[in-house]
């Protein structure tokens, strides 16, 4: 299938796995399409939390007669962070959309309306584990914080936002005595509708959280035209805090789709690097996407073409930088480029 125009492209430092890593087929229970998941190293293994939409075949889809009867938030594990991904055997949250049930995990009776929890991004502070995810509620999408247990097999929800904000990812470390986040809300009548921008926010502990700034607006970023937000939580590097932002560009003119028709949005990657004292400030960022969808599981099959969306990022002692993301909202993926290099590229070194 052809490329949509403007042609969007990965940098060649980045060397993409040439197929997913996690698909549905690798998931014990029922499952049709696994992605945007969070990525963390723990006690030396690769912990992957992903979102599972569940329910419903490409056929049965396209055929019109059923849609997604679910969405699970699952877990897996790997030695290498590349191959082998043992699933656990049961997500650790599971909600029925048309009924709002929780399935698995629990609900908590400060937030009675949830419909649904799904796009986990994960964050080790201090030794706890944190998830970011999107919580669905009869009152707007809003942002929440969750401590995960230690053997993942339960939570305990921290924080959630006012409507509507989503896309939430928190730093791995405090920063001057505060927690910082990175957060993307949608307000529709601020700026009438889409675009939407990259805000950071910070709070004293994990629950109130204030002095927000814009850290980063759509139109300062030339391959987008219909919003950006957050992606993989930053890591930290001696140059600053490296940080990935997704982009979306939309044309009507140039409509596709396999599931879902007249699909005419692509999802590409930014990274730019911010100061590791005061996180609000930009101290350069690379101008063109880092990330592109370009490989076949990304831009010509899948229930959303022309989609890679990363909700995870690792730095190893070596230098070498994995970069986990969706690819079409239906298989999850990994890239890899060496830390110098994407400096380098933020700064304006090596273009």
């Amino acid at each position: 299938m052809p490329r949509w125009t403007p042609e969007l492209k990965t940098h060649p430092c980045v060397t993409k796995h040439p197929t997913p890593i996690l698909t549905k087929d690798d998931i014990p229970y029922e499952a049709s399409l696994i992605f945007n998941a969070g990525v963390a190293k723990i006690d030396g293994k690769y912990v992957m939390v992903f979102r599972n939409d569940y329910g419903v075949t490409r056929e049965e889809f396209e055929a019109g007669g059923r849609n997604f009867i679910g969405t699970s938030v699952g877990v897996a594990v790997s030695d290498n962070g590349v191959d082998n991904w043992q699933v656990a055997k049961t997500p650790i949250i599971d909600y029925r959309m048309a009924t709002s049930e929780c399935l698995v995990g629990k609900t908590d009776e400060r937030f009675p309306d949830v419909r649904r929890l799904y796009d986990p991004r994960i964050t080790v502070i201090d030794g706890e584990v944190y998830l970011c995810l999107a919580m669905d509620t009869n009152h707007g999408v809003r942002g929440c914080i969750v401590k995960l247990s230690k053997d993942f097999q339960s939570f305990e929800i921290i924080s959630a936002s006012v409507p509507d904000n989503r896309n939430m990812v928190l730093f791995p470390e405090k920063i001057g005595g505060y927690y910082y986040r990175l957060e993307r809300p949608f307000s529709s009548y601020g700026r009438g509708g889409a675009p939407f921008d990259l805000w950071i926010s910070k709070s004293p502990d994990l629950v109130f959280w204030g002095e927000s700034r814009l850290l980063l607006a759509s139109e300062e970023v030339a391959f987008a035209n219909d919003k950006i937000g957050p992606a993989a939580p930053p890591v930290k590097t001696e140059a600053g805090w490296l940080t990935m932002y997704h982009a979306v560009d939309i044309d009507k003119s140039r409509s596709q789709g396999e599931w879902q028709f007249n699909w005419c949005k692509r999802y590409t990657a930014g990274i730019m690097l911010l100061d590791l004292n005061d996180p609000s400030k930009v101290l350069g960022r690379y101008p063109l996407p880092i990330l592109a969808p370009d490989l076949p599981h990304e831009a010509d099959h899948g229930f959303r073409q022309n989609v890679i969306f990363p909700g995870g990022m690792i730095l190893e002692e070596n230098g070498e930088v994995k970069m986990y993301y969706g690819g079409a909202d239906t298989v999850e993926c990994l890239a890899t480029a060496n830390v110098d290099d994407l400096i380098r590229l933020c700064l304006g070194e090596n273009e």
